[in-house]
């Protein structure tokens, strides 16, 4: 394939999942074909899901990130690959619908130590194959008021919600103002509550790939968990 611009380590729910269907109507992309998706009918809901829209439906395991100099893509998916089949599939704990410091998201509603490892495991496992953050996407950043925790994240590991700052989510919009949430929390519950009624199991991680700046991210291969 033509190298992408980034890159990226995701969670993403399996095809036959129902909250792949539900998910990718809710944001109208979907991030395996790059095809629209026809949205519920719900006043403002394509402005307030642009931002998760271009992402895909997703929680972050290895943040977008440019390839190293000296490193390509084939070399990255087989340092994926040998990751992935050291880790053991795993139950996800049940998810439900939050206010996430005024976005909505996908939460789990307990924590995991296996969720947490996997993306610990991700990020320093693979940091080789990352090209230094530029001062623009620092200062870019920066503009969320980071804490000192954060701050340190970033300078280390280009993102700032690693390791003891990262909080799994799956973004369903961008930030709500309070008479937006009052409508669109509740409709996200009810759009979500048949997909977020069936266990799920942890059983692959996904490649997804930028192909050029500003476009979307698409899901470019599955790598199954093999430990």
């Amino acid at each position: 394939m033509t190298a992408p611009v980034r890159v990226a380590i995701y969670y993403a729910a399996l095809p036959d999942d129902p909250l792949t269907r539900l998910s990718s109507r809710w944001l109208g992309r979907d991030p395996e074909t790059n095809a629209p998706v026809p949205q519920p009918t719900l006043d403002g809901i394509g402005e307030i899901t642009g931002e998760p829209r271009g992402y895909g439906f997703h929680a972050t395991l290895k943040p977008p990130m440019r390839l190293a100099e000296g490193t390509d893509w084939a070399g990255f998916v087989a340092a994926v690959r040998e990751v992935a089949a050291g880790i053991t599939p795993f139950e996800l704990p049940p998810l439900a619908v939050a206010d996430l410091r005024g976005f909505l998201a996908l939460r789990e509603t307990v924590s995991c130590a296996a969720l947490q490892a996997l993306a610990d495991v991700c990020v320093e496992q693979l940091d080789s194959f990352r090209a230094p953050a530029t001062q623009d996407e620092l200062a870019r950043r920066r503009r969320a008021r980071l804490t000192p925790d954060q701050d340190a994240m970033l300078i280390r590991w280009g993102y700032p919600y690693v390791f003891s700052t990262w909080f799994f989510h799956m973004t369903l919009t961008r930030r709500l103002s309070d008479p937006e949430k009052a409508v669109f929390l509740p409709a996200a519950q009810a759009w979500f509550a048949p997909a977020l009624a069936v266990p799920r199991r942890v059983s692959d991680i996904c490649l997804f790939t930028q192909a050029a700046p500003g476009a979307a991210f698409n899901l470019a291969e599955r790598i199954a968990l093999l430990g």
